[in-house]
């Protein structure tokens, strides 16, 4: 299982800002939860521009700043904005009133496993570029050639 699931939001949220989550924990789900909770609570603009800086700051704390990629972090924001968009997920609530942002976030998984088993499948459906492997497109935002995100 993953071990960031057994937190509440807040405690995911506080322990990724104050770079006290393990960084074992931080998977490429814990990614896409960040995005998912910051789209919730902030918009999808706000949201990029927040993950962005959260992560810059976490990776430099780690001393890993080489792992930071550009198109990669905002892609993947996008892409959950889009799969949320079509749940009808808004930014100020979810899918089921009764149901946790957790729960929601996995419920979203579970719908688009995309977005969480073929990641790199999903974005070479929106870019032409291999944004994996582009210097360019680790330093910069790289706009998808072939399909956009919204």
């Amino acid at each position: 299982m993953e071990q960031h699931r057994t937190l509440s939001d807040r405690a995911f949220l506080d322990k990724f800002v104050n770079r006290t989550l393990p960084p074992e924990w931080f998977s490429h789900e814990a990614h896409l939860r960040l995005a998912f909770l910051h789209i919730r609570n902030l918009g999808v603009d706000n949201a990029i521009d927040t993950v962005r800086t959260q992560l810059k700051a976490y990776v430099a704390h780690l001393g890993a700043t080489d792992k930071y990629h550009e198109t990669l972090t905002i892609a993947a924001v996008r892409a959950v904005y889009h799969f949320m968009l079509r749940e009808k997920m808004d930014t100020l609530s979810v899918h089921n009133p009764d149901e946790s942002s957790l729960e929601a976030f996995l419920t979203l998984l579970r719908r688009h496993p995309r977005l969480h088993t073929s990641f790199r499948e999903l974005m070479f459906a929106h870019y032409e570029t291999d944004i994996f492997s582009s210097a360019f497109a680790k330093k910069e935002y790289l706009e998808p050639e072939l399909l956009p995100f919204d």
